[in-house]
């Protein structure tokens, strides 16, 4: 079966901004409490989606989550109308309230794990949310996620959803941000799941300052779920001691497509065994691994950079691209090595920068802001055609963007029942254009 590989980008919130929620994501924690700019973060997430249309890839684009998250609130106990709420709310536990303001959803890499039919046992996309339990901005995400799915890929003769995996730490799970496939030319794929720690493995290294948001449990719980095999799955540990430096994804030091796995030398705890055992289930895909050398890149370059949270695409056979923040360009010791890299014999034959700052400062580059979902042409067909990115609805969600969001937001705004109203208001239009329907609470 031949599949293609969509992008999905997250579209960014109205309430995007800098509450440095994410403990050891480095540049989250960097910015908190700084100003953000909710209008140029979504018009730069818009961007990044039309120029990728314009090079010919699938592109579409996920709606954000309400918030403020009203709900959540009041089930914490704060009661009254909406403004005596947020107020509330503001006075007694300004960090509750960012927590309930988020617009992380942005980074759609933590929407869901996707497995493609090609490697399914009925032969359908299967979709699991990501319980995101490690935080709790995160946590609330899922059950919205899982619904703006299903409107999305909605035909189950084609697409499978299943509910998040229990909500406790023992199955911590982070969607796609720690999950990549490989695949020879015969659409033959194999899905690399990366673990921080084991749950019930006692004996398993594990970092010992930042969090490992991702469990082994989680890792094959997922793969039972969408029916994978041993021959198609490979469960491969991150090394601790990166993520005590701030990697706190498989996707901020490494990034795979096609016959290509592209990583920092401290990625993985063992390189060597996770080499062997790629090579050995997927024995005939012409492999390249391009290990990147500390002495070439230190670690905290690569992830000031985000040189590994790039999109890597194909173009045409034999040919990828990198899509990668313009920091990759504006660091020298990873744009000398993206100038090595290119004029290696691999199958990267270009890098292409783009301007996400706003989401840069919050802690996620490209990949962060994209579920990449890999489907037939007759999958294909059978999306939601409304959410699919072209020239039209760049415009459109572009105007939409410039109508509702403000250019500037402070950690003061989010107590603002104006902002919720703006929101609500906003969001309610973008179900119409998506044609999504009642996703929402305050719609329901």
């Amino acid at each position: 079966m031949t599949v293609r590989e969509a992008n999905f980008d997250g579209l960014v919130g109205p309430t995007h901004n800098y509450a440095g929620l994410s403990w050891g994501n480095v540049a989250s924690n960097r910015h908190a409490r700084s100003t953000s700019n909710p209008r140029q973060a979504a018009l730069q997430g818009l961007d990044k989606m039309k120029a990728l249309v314009d090079l010919g890839l699938i592109q579409g684009v996920l709606a954000p989550q309400e918030r403020p998250d009203m709900t959540t609130l009041r089930r914490l106990g704060f009661s009254g109308s909406d403004a005596e709420v947020l107020d509330k709310a503001f006075r007694e536990d300004p960090l509750l309230l960012a927590a309930c303001c988020s617009a992380s959803a942005m980074w759609t890499a933590n929407a869901a794990t996707v497995s493609p039919g090609a490697d399914t046992h009925d032969g359908r996309v299967h979709f699991t949310p990501a319980n995101l339990v490690n935080k709790f901005h995160r946590s609330l995400e899922h059950e919205v996620t899982g619904r703006i799915l299903q409107r999305v890929f909605a035909d189950e003769t084609h697409f499978c959803h299943h509910p998040a995996l229990p909500a406790h730490e023992d199955f911590g799970d982070e969607g796609a941000a720690n999950h990549t496939r490989l695949h020879d030319d015969h659409g033959r794929g194999l899905e690399l799941f990366v673990y921080g720690r084991s749950a019930h493995r006692p004996d398993t290294p594990a970092p010992q300052r930042y969090p490992a948001r991702q469990t082994l449990e989680a890792s094959r719980a997922v793969a039972r779920l969408h029916g994978l095999q041993e021959h198609n799955s490979a469960f491969i540990q991150q090394n601790p001691d990166v993520i005590d430096q701030g990697v706190f994804h498989n996707d901020v030091i490494a990034v795979g497509n096609g016959n290509v796995l592209f990583y920092h030398q401290q990625a993985f705890l063992d390189p060597h065994g996770m080499q062997d055992e790629i090579l050995a289930k997927l024995p005939d895909a012409g492999l390249h691994f391009i290990e990147v050398s500390d002495s070439e890149v230190p670690v905290a370059d690569a992830v000031n950079s985000y040189l590994f949270n790039t999109q890597l695409v194909t173009l045409s056979p034999g040919h990828m691209a990198l899509i990668a923040p313009t920091e990759c360009a504006e660091t020298p010791s990873v744009k000398a090595y993206l100038d090595r890299l290119t004029a290696m014999s691999t199958p990267i034959r270009e890098v292409r920068f783009m301007d996400v700052k706003q989401s840069m400062q919050n802690g996620g580059g490209p990949a962060c802001l994209r579920l990449r979902v890999a489907m037939s042409d007759t999958e294909l067909s059978a999306v939601n055609p409304a959410c699919l990115m072209n020239d039209r609805l760049h415009r459109r969600l572009s105007d939409w963007v410039n109508r509702h969001y403000r250019d500037r937001l402070s950690p003061n705004d989010l107590r603002d029942p104006a902002l919720l109203m703006e929101s609500r208001t906003a969001l309610d239009e973008l179900t119409q254009i998506l044609e999504l329907g009642a996703v929402y609470p305050f719609q329901r």
